[in-house]
This record gives C-alpha cells, sequence and structure tokens, in this order.
C-alpha cells in the first residue's frame, strides 16, 4: 500500500443548516452499504467486548481505539462515496502509513484514554462514588425504593453533570485529531489544535447537529415505547430498541465523515453532496 502525501486541508466556516444536512448524509451513505457499515460498527462492538474481558489493561486499550473508530468510519465513508465497499481492513488502513503518522495515532488513543479515566476519577470523587453505587444496586437487581433512593443524592446530579461537560469538552479537540493525522499528516499537537480550531469555527453547526440528534433520539424512543404500548408489543421493545440503536449509531459515524470535509475543505466525491447550501 502507497503513502499518500499529506493533502492540504483548508479550514472554513459553514452554515449552521449544514449540520442538519450532516445527518441526511450520513443517511443517503447507509442507504449505499448498509450490511457493510452496521458490521463494521457490530464489529467493533464484539472487539469491544472482548477487549472488555482482558484483565488490567482492557479498558485502556477500549479507550485508545475509540478515536480509531471514528477514522475507521470516516475512511469506510470514502470508499462508499466511491461505489466501494468498506471491509474491516479500515480499522488498520491508518497503521499502515509512515511511522510517523502511525505512532502519532497511538498517541492520540493514549492521551485520549488517560483523559477519559482522569474525568472518570475527578467525577468519582464529586459525586462521592454514588454512580458506583448506583449502578451496584442497578446490577443486584436492588429494589425500585432503594434504586431511587440512590438516584435522588444530589453529589449524583452534579457528578452527571460534570461528566457530561468534561466529555464533550474533551471529544473537541478529538473530533478531527486522527483524520488530520491520516490525510493532513499533521502531528499531535497540531492535529488537537486544528481540531478544536475546526469544531469552534463552525460551533453553530455542530450545536445545531447535536439538537436534531437528541431530538431524532427522543423521538425514536417515544414512538417506539408508545407503539409497543398500543400493540402490546412490550416484550420485543429492548429488541426494537437495540436495532434503532445500530442503525442510528452506524448513521452517527457515518456523518462524521461529511464534518470533516465541510470544516477543512477536504476533497469529496461530489455525486452524493446534492444539497443546496
Amino acid at each position: 500500500m502507497s503513502t499518500p502525501p499529506p493533502m492540504m486541508l483548508h479550514l472554513q466556516t459553514v452554515p449552521s443548516r449544514n449540520g442538519m444536512l450532516w445527518i441526511r448524509h450520513g443517511f443517503k451513505v447507509f442507504q449505499r452499504r448498509p450490511m457493510a457499515l452496521a458490521g463494521l460498527f457490530s464489529l467493533f462492538l464484539f472487539v469491544s467486548m472482548l477487549l472488555l474481558m482482558v484483565p488490567g489493561v482492557g479498558v485502556m486499550l477500549l479507550l485508545m481505539a475509540l478515536p480509531q473508530l471514528s477514522l475507521g468510519f470516516m475512511l469506510a465513508t470514502h470508499l462508499v462515496l466511491q461505489n466501494q465497499t468498506p471491509t474491516a481492513s479500515v480499522y488498520l488502513m491508518p497503521f499502515k502509513l509512515t511511522p510517523e503518522r502511525r505512532n502519532t495515532q497511538l498517541l492520540l488513543g493514549a492521551c485520549y484514554a488517560l483523559a477519559t479515566v482522569a474525568i472518570s476519577y475527578l467525577t468519582g470523587w464529586i459525586d462521592g462514588g454514588s454512580m458506583d453505587e448506583l449502578q451496584k444496586l442497578m446490577g443486584e437487581g436492588a429494589s425500585a425504593d432503594k434504586i431511587a433512593e440512590a438516584a435522588a443524592n444530589p453529589a449524583l446530579l452534579w457528578g452527571a453533570i460534570t461528566r457530561l461537560s468534561l466529555a464533550a469538552l474533551l471529544s473537541v479537540p478529538f473530533w478531527h485529531a486522527p483524520a488530520l493525522v491520516h490525510w493532513g499528516g499533521q502531528g499531535l499537537m497540531q492535529a488537537l489544535f486544528s481540531s478544536t480550531l475546526g469544531v469552534w469555527r463552525n460551533r453553530g453547526a455542530f450545536a445545531y447537529n447535536a439538537l436534531l440528534w437528541g431530538a431524532l433520539i427522543m423521538g425514536l424512543g417515544l414512538s417506539g415505547s408508545l407503539l409497543a404500548g398500543l400493540l402490546g408489543l412490550g416484550q420485543v421493545l429492548p429488541i426494537l430498541a437495540m436495532a434503532c440503536g445500530l442503525l442510528l449509531s452506524t448513521v452517527f459515524y457515518a456523518s462524521l465523515y461529511f464534518t470533516f470535509i465541510d470544516c477543512f475543505m477536504f476533497g469529496a466525491p461530489g455525486d452524493l453532496l446534492k444539497d443546496k447550501r
């Protein structure tokens, strides 16, 4: 496999309405290769479960792999746009380039894992271990009263707010960083800075995109619950929820490619992108 030279990437600002276009393009790409893309995400879930079974380092390895999940789906989407069928090899492509880019990808994963662990320890200190206690009670099948009492702990709310806020902030520098290393040949700090700048310059589109994803997830969840209740199919609700979760997760990761090409003017095939901006 020949090593592609670093591509010229130019930071640009797009309208907020592009936040909706990213989702629409994600669904269009999924429609082209639904089984291949869903299979890629299912494969990652399977490997994740195997990693969690590895004592000691399993969790860290899984956290290190998360940035490569987003890059793998960007590569998969890029292939779909060229009328090719992506395979599991997309997860290995970033490590087959130059040693410098491979090492930078590994450093990105390590930094993301360490930062995530730091956030976990910090939020655990803020909530006083109330989240762990709630999860323990739920896992043990405790009574509803005990679970409700644990969930009512004010520290749990502040810990959850802190966890979500810090996780959102952490995602900003890592959002485009793997792609900037892979296609742009950027170093670790440059990629993190460029990703942060790209998200900030297009914060309106990203905020709109996040709101739409939230509305879509809640809308599908509510519709599924109402439909299952009306038809008396409550027993199949978990199966429906799992299928919808797989669908939306796959589409979400497929849409990441379009956030990248919009923020950095990356040259993507244009036959799919027919929406007027």
